[in-house]
């Protein structure tokens, strides 16, 4: 009885298996992880090439202190690798990847890019994370009520909010919160994660402290994005108003709600939730200006440091972090799109 059980138990974990590994979402995942890695060959490549395009390198800036021998410096630029050709360089830093996982030594910090990269990219992910959040839930109920109140009082305000949004560069942004917060202080902190007593405080203490510390960034990364998402919600909703589905459905004596949440809604959110994965971009590069004004201590300050001292594999480290970032987003967002409307088929997204 025993073995029968188990046969039987280990057909049905076979019959699992196979399911999952022919179903079309894992084939897809597979198929668009093997284009991810070409992708991120390419990208790093591209990136490499540019980097040694500009002129001098690290221990150009080491040549100022007279302090340093040529010697050494010369020394140097063996330990670094930075003799070789850049060719070299690359297939090195690729093979250490490959075979150890290994990124390299921060030439300014003397400490592996790794764990330097696992201290920061939560930091930009706390931060771009709950910017998403923030915008997506502010601007898409807005998007709904300036569709169906199109050209009403409300949506002209709202058409007159986004304008302006979308007219304000990201630093000058930043800018007037940096402003607001001298003018309003002590009310908003602008450096840095913490506090000064952040360990002193209790853990729920300690939560409250970052999402403090957190409000002026987080507002500078989400007005832009706002105002873009908010009138691109309201122009999807307003198309799909118009068609002849939803005048039938008001025909039938729906209510007018089903046919704004249910009926229409369902169809507009689609290039909403593709719009998504280049969103999760947008706030990824936009987190270089707002961890520079407000000292957030995230991967865009690392990567601007890392360029303006030319450390090499730190910032070669960066660049494809953020492109495995890109490459996640874009991901999760054809899934989440999948998810929405199982007519969708992962093939036709590619």
């Amino acid at each position: 009885m025993t073995s029968t059980t188990t046969k039987i138990s280990l057909e049905s974990g076979k019959d699992w298996l196979v399911k999952l590994v022919t179903s079309e979402t894992f084939v897809y995942i597979t198929k668009r992880l093997l284009q991810a890695l070409l992708t991120l060959l390419l990208a790093s490549a591209l990136s490499f090439l540019i980097i040694q395009l500009a002129p001098g390198d690290y221990v150009n800036t080491l040549r100022q202190n007279p302090k340093i021998s040529p010697e050494r410096i010369e020394e140097l630029k063996r330990q670094f690798g930075l003799d070789r050709s850049w060719q070299e360089q690359y297939g090195l830093w690729l093979w250490r990847i490959v075979t150890k996982g290994d990124f390299g030594t921060s030439f300014v910090y003397q400490r592996s890019v790794a764990s330097l990269l696992w201290e920061r990219v939560p930091a930009t992910l706390l931060l771009a994370i709950t910017s998403l959040f923030v915008t997506w839930a502010i601007a898409i109920p807005l998007g709904i009520v300036a569709a169906v109140q199109q050209n009403r009082f409300f949506d002209r305000i709202l058409q007159v909010i986004s304008y302006a949004g979308q007219g304000f560069p990201s630093f000058i942004t930043a800018l007037l919160l940096l402003i607001f917060a001298q003018n309003t202080s002590p009310l908003f902190p602008v450096g840095g994660m913490t506090s000064i007593n952040h360990n002193d405080l209790s853990w729920f203490g300690q939560i409250l402290d970052i999402l403090w510390h957190m409000i002026l960034p987080t507002l500078a990364l989400s007005i832009t994005s706002f105002a873009g998402l908010q009138r691109f919600t309201r122009g999807q909703l307003l198309d799909v108003l118009r068609e002849d589905y939803i005048q039938t459905a008001r025909a039938k004596g729906l209510p007018e709600n089903r046919v704004i949440y249910v009926h229409a809604l369902r169809n507009a959110i689609n290039p909403l939730i593709t719009l998504l994965g280049f969103e999760l971009a947008g706030l990824l590069s936009g987190a270089f200006i707002a961890e520079f004004f407000f000292n957030w201590p995230g991967l865009a300050r690392l990567t601007i440091q890392a360029v303006q001292s030319q450390d090499l594999y730190l910032l070669m480290a960066s660049l494809t972090m953020g492109a495995v970032m890109l490459i996640i987003g874009n991901l999760l967002a054809d899934l989440m799109l999948k998810a929405a409307d199982p007519r969708i088929s992962l093939e036709s997204l590619n």
